[in-house]
């Protein structure tokens, strides 16, 4: 039976819970909801298992802090004996306009801390990831401030439609694979 990692990205902590930077943790708690499974607190991360068509899905959501994601991906990864092409890395993407889904095989942390602390692990930017745009409605020097910022109420009319698509993507890649995947999702 093939086995997958989603690492959802985000931030520990009720400070954190409904700004834009964890949104990787949303669609992870979505993941969890549909499976009817819940999450329990384990090494480095929050993690739970669930089942699709035929594969074993580890769901994480690390509790290292976005800036030290890659120590818990690393640590999950050796514990479920899991190959970086069963890896998928859920995070928010400020070059994205706010609810575009993007899943691709490769690319830069492009600043991104948490992108940057599993490049920095991994050894390679060859890893898939599905990124959630979140816009860049921020003025120079404050893209802390956005990211960490809640979400406005336009925003959140459309927040959960695109929190349950995101997740139907993230086990259509355990399922049918990253390339199929883009084409089936990458445009809507």
């Amino acid at each position: 039976m093939s086995k997958f990692l989603i690492a959802c990205l985000g931030n520990i902590g009720s400070e954190y819970e409904q700004t834009r930077h964890n949104i990787g943790f949303k669609i992870a708690d979505e993941l969890a909801l549909a499976a009817e499974t819940q999450f329990t607190q384990d090494r480095l991360a929050f993690r739970c298992e669930l089942k699709v068509k035929g594969r074993v899905i580890v769901v994480i959501k690390p509790t290292t802090y976005m800036n030290l994601s890659g120590k818990a991906l690393n640590y999950w990864m050796q514990a479920e004996k899991i190959k970086t092409e069963h890896v998928l890395i859920v995070t928010d993407d400020i070059a994205l306009p706010f609810g575009t889904l993007r899943i691709k095989p490769k690319g830069s942390d492009g600043g991104h801390n948490g992108l940057k602390s599993i490049q920095e692990t991994l050894g390679t930017d060859i890893y898939a990831r599905l990124r959630f745009g979140v816009g860049s409605n921020f003025s120079k020097g404050r893209q802390v401030d956005y990211v960490l910022g809640q979400w406005n109420a336009d925003e959140l009319t459309t927040l959960n439609e695109r929190i349950k698509l995101a997740s139907e993507m993230a086990k259509a890649f355990c399922s049918i694979g990253l390339q199929l995947t883009m084409t089936n999702y990458n445009n809507k």
